[in-house]
């Protein structure tokens, strides 16, 4: 096997490059004044769903008063709200409104604005180009292995 593709080396060199792309494409600004909290949990409960307080907070690993202060804000902001749980009417669930939605959307058209920008820039050759576009799925397909 050749030495660059050793299972170890791959992986330490795929967290270095995709840790450093993450953090430079989380300082975007885009001016929607959402803290990394309110960013985390309105984007979990987007992808995972309704979801009560203490799931979202056990999901993302803190307290649940934490949580709490961090949906109260989201829920005044309406971005979120608030529903019994139709499975339990004694718990509340929480849903991304359209409001919601639409922040989270106008984030990510300008992280991948800023993406798209950097590949056009004349930094990258071509077939460079093709390898990153064949990497996305394959670093989807990691991301579910794990």
């Amino acid at each position: 096997m050749d030495e660059d593709l050793e299972p170890g080396k791959v992986a330490a060199s795929l967290l270095v490059g995709v840790g450093a792309l993450l953090r430079r494409v989380r300082q975007v600004p885009t001016g929607d004044g959402l803290t990394m909290p309110e960013r985390t949990a309105l984007s979990r409960l987007e992808r995972s769903g309704p979801a009560t307080s203490s799931a979202l907070a056990r999901d993302v690993q803190i307290t649940a008063q934490a949580m709490g202060a961090t949906l109260a804000a989201l829920r005044a902001r309406g971005l979120v709200e608030r529903s019994p749980d139709p499975d339990d009417g004694r718990r509340m669930v929480l849903t991304v409104t359209d409001a919601g939605r639409r922040e989270l959307k106008e984030k990510r058209n300008a992280r991948t604005e800023l993406i798209a920008q950097a590949l056009a820039g004349g930094a990258f050759t071509e077939v460079e180009l093709g390898q990153l576009a064949a990497a996305g799925p394959l670093l989807d397909r990691l991301a579910q292995n794990i």
